[in-house]
């Protein structure tokens, strides 16, 4: 799965301004500013905000990260296990039960 606006999803912590970008009007020629709601691409923070959104929401449905890695998480449910790895914005998602997998990702989409 690739979640295609990873980065545009991430909660800022601190406040973060940027130049009004070229094209926005100016009635008087002054220099503005804007400042960020959420984190965009480039953005230092991006990648740390994106994580930390995605830690979030997936210990929501059980995950449990694992102790070695901070991007693989492991949920098991009686004999049913699903591994999910996440690399940047890709997300693998392992099962040894087709139906699991299927259930787990319906509550994604």
């Amino acid at each position: 799965m690739d979640v295609k606006t990873a980065f545009l999803n991430g909660e800022l912590e601190e406040e973060v301004y940027m130049k009004q970008p070229e094209g926005f009007p100016s009635s008087d020629g002054e220099q503005l500013v804007c400042k960020l709601k959420k984190s965009i691409y480039g953005l230092k923070q991006a990648s740390r905000q994106w994580y930390l959104k995605f830690h979030n929401i997936i210990s929501s449905f059980g995950f449990v990260e694992n102790v070695m890695d901070q991007c693989i998480y492991l949920k098991v449910s009686g004999s049913k296990v699903c591994f999910l790895v996440l690399y940047v914005d890709d997300i693998l998602l392992a099962t040894n039960d087709k139906g699991y997998g299927r259930d787990i990702l319906c509550h994604w989409h």
